[in-house]
């Protein structure tokens, strides 16, 4: 695995007063409230918070899914919630890969097609090379013609990561990519996505609740009651 720089890398994004409010007078829920967050690029950042503690909201906010009530988000110093729904789609679709805790297969494609999808959506051949590279990293290569019902749990979250790694996104997005696997298969996916961290350089930010995984990441932010803060809680449920 290549060593790090002891010099900071450049900043790949970063919010300004980034908020998100549901609801209005005594039915509002401020769900994110004035985050103001910079991440590196190459850098492993967990967010770690209790359940409605927000956490979820932002993520969507960071990933370009749900537009903030004010506030800005840039990445690669590009506004993005200045584009307009077609351009932030697509701009989501090359630039953030999104890795959520229930897979989010499509259940009548194989593994190859499931890890290919995001480069047929957008109109481009899938890098052969890649999707092989991708396959042998994530331990695939023996089912890529199978259906995802004909995986394990950790098999069809391996294929999520390759999906969001495909497109080579400027940064991962991972909500809870454990809590829908046992102990052992959790292990793994941190393994992996701390090596395409490292091996890809790839910009990674996950969600979770909990801090033994949080801990495993470079740095540590904390969301409670909507506020975003640097190190992580005691308690996290």
């Amino acid at each position: 695995m290549p060593e790090r720089d002891s010099a900071r890398p450049a900043e790949i994004l970063r919010t300004e007063h980034l908020r998100k409010v549901y609801g209005t007078g005594n039915n509002e829920i401020i769900a994110v409230n004035d985050a103001g967050i910079s991440v590196a690029q190459g850098e492993f950042v967990a967010i770690v918070g209790s359940s409605g503690s927000g956490k979820s909201t932002l993520m969507h906010m960071l990933g370009g899914v749900d537009r903030p009530t004010s506030g800005r988000v840039f990445i690669e110093d590009e506004d993005i919630y200045r584009m307009d729904d077609d351009k932030l789609a697509i701009f989501r679709r090359r630039q953030v890969g999104l890795i959520y805790q229930f897979y989010n297969l499509i259940p009548v494609l194989t593994v190859e097609e499931n890890l290919t999808l995001p480069c047929e959506l957008d109109g481009r051949e899938p890098d052969p090379e890649l999707v092989q590279e991708l396959a042998g990293m994530l331990g695939l290569k023996r089912v890529l013609n199978r259906l995802p019902n004909q995986l394990s749990g950790g098999q069809q979250q391996r294929v999520a990561i390759g999906r969001a790694l495909i497109t080579r996104p400027a940064i991962l997005l991972a909500d809870e990519p454990t809590g829908n696997l046992d102990t052992r298969a959790g292990n793994e996916i941190m393994e992996l996505l701390k090596v395409s961290n490292r091996r890809y350089r790839q910009t990674v930010i996950m969600i979770t609740h909990n801090l033994e995984l949080a801990k495993q990441a470079d740095r540590v932010l904390s969301i409670e009651d909507g506020y975003v803060s640097e190190g992580y809680l005691g308690v996290a449920g």
